[in-house]
């Protein structure tokens, strides 16, 4: 049955390659079980409803991206936006969870209509290289500044703002080594390198770090006190413009990026396309209405969806064995709980250094290019805000090329964009 409905002998794969595809891409992507609660705890999210919530949402996720589109791609909470969800919205911002929530819902409803309306790919394809590049890479500057912040290796300083932490203090070492142990596993292809890194800086924690163990496996905590409690009301009115065009525009960019990156080593593009490209949208667009719902930041296609491809998954099966063993993780909330930032932060870091290798794909001789780009990018940590660093980033394009004579190298899409956030910083302000 399964090979029917997956038409696996047509891609050349079992349901056996599929299963085994299916728990090696789980098995790259589970940190952000323990990353998420921990980084939307922080905006004051109640943590236990949140891992409920993310375990829920990557299923369903997944599952849509199985069952619907039938591509080998996990789903979960996007590293970066649940960074910029709580650090720069509800902390920086001031603006309460629940009216990010709200913004987060409405940019799903945005990618949806532009999914179904067919102006993906005149939004995708107008926006700049360079810039979509830089906005991957400045994600990665600013999750680099949370991760060291969390392993308490860069702190608050009143004469240079920020400065060296506490090197002698266990959780920056254990910090350190969880660091150095994920980059080694990782390149000894260790299935779950980021997993068992933070696992390992955990369980030291209980000898090293005061943590105390409150077991593994428990019935799954309530998800009352996130569920439906997104504010669409006070999203509306809270001014906050700017942060439903950044979740947007990351959303897309993230999630089509890494759809044909994925789908591209796993050797399922036709003449360079996707086949059922907007079916594998709209799942990632189902994905964060249902998110916010839940309780959760946006949700995106996984790039470490590529690990499973490498194992053998073709097919829609290999995301619907994520989407299960995402479910079965409902009942480890304790494990989840114990889990401190300083063992997450490895993580972090470690994903931020692989963003930061898309600077190469800049053209560094165009300073029309590169400079906005380098604008983005460094705008996005030093004033910890994706959305002021992508608006720096596009007003600064759309200024040198109309400064230098090329105005008509613009697409129509980033004059609007430029025009809004340009707008945003005359009338309402950073």
């Amino acid at each position: 049955m399964l090979a029917k409905y997956f038409q696996l002998p047509q891609h050349g794969t079992t349901v056996r390659t599929e299963l085994l595809a299916g728990l090696t891409t789980f098995l790259t992507m589970a940190y952000i079980l323990f990353v998420n609660p921990t980084i939307l705890g922080a905006a004051g999210m109640p943590k236990d409803a949140v891992f409920v919530a993310t375990c829920l949402v990557a299923a369903l996720g997944s599952g849509i991206m199985g069952l619907y589109a039938s591509y080998p791609i996990g789903m979960a909470p996007g590293m970066g936006l649940n960074a910029y969800f709580s650090f720069a919205v509800v902390l920086g911002m001031g603006i309460p969870w629940q009216q990010a929530l709200g913004a987060v819902f409405i940019s799903g409803c945005l990618f949806i209509v532009v999914t179904l309306c067919g102006l993906r790919a005149l939004i995708v394809n107008g926006i700049p290289a360079s810039l979509r590049t830089a906005i991957t890479v400045g994600i990665g500057l600013f999750l680099a500044l949370v991760a060291l912040k969390g392993a308490g290796l860069v702190v608050a300083n009143k004469d240079t703002m920020v400065g060296a932490g506490d090197l002698h203090q266990p959780q920056a070492l254990m910090a350190i080594f969880g660091f150095l142990l994920v980059v080694t596993l990782d390149r000894l292809r260790v299935r779950g390198a980021i997993l068992i890194g933070i696992l390992a800086v955990t369980v030291l924690s209980f000898f090293f770090g005061g943590n105390h163990f409150a077991g593994i496996f428990s019935m799954p905590p309530s998800l009352a006190p996130t569920f439906m409690q997104l504010d669409l009301t006070g999203a509306f009115s809270a001014g906050i413009l700017n942060v439903v065009l950044v979740f947007f525009l990351v959303e897309l960019f993230d999630a089509t990026g890494t759809l044909m990156g994925v789908a591209s080593r796993a050797g399922l593009l036709v003449e360079g396309k996707m086949d059922r490209l907007d079916k594998a949208l709209m799942a990632d667009s189902t994905a964060i209405v249902a998110g916010s719902m839940l309780g959760t930041s946006s949700t995106t296609a996984y790039i470490e969806s590529a690990a499973g491809v490498q194992a053998g998954g073709r097919t829609g099966l290999t995301a619907v064995t994520v989407a299960m063993l995402f479910l079965a993780c409902l009942f480890i909330a304790p494990l989840a709980g114990v889990v401190p930032a300083y063992a997450t932060a490895p993580a972090l870091l470690f994903v931020a250094c692989l963003m930061l290798r898309e600077l190469g794909e800049i053209d560094w001789s165009d300073t029309t290019e590169c400079i906005p780009a380098a604008i983005t990018a460094l705008v996005i940590p030093f004033t910890y805000s994706i959305a002021e660093g992508i608006a720096f980033g596009f007003i600064t394009y759309a200024a040198l090329k109309l400064t230098t004579g090329r105005a008509r190298q613009v697409a129509p899409v980033v004059w609007v964009i430029a025009a809004l956030f340009l707008f945003k910083f005359a009338y309402i302000g950073s």
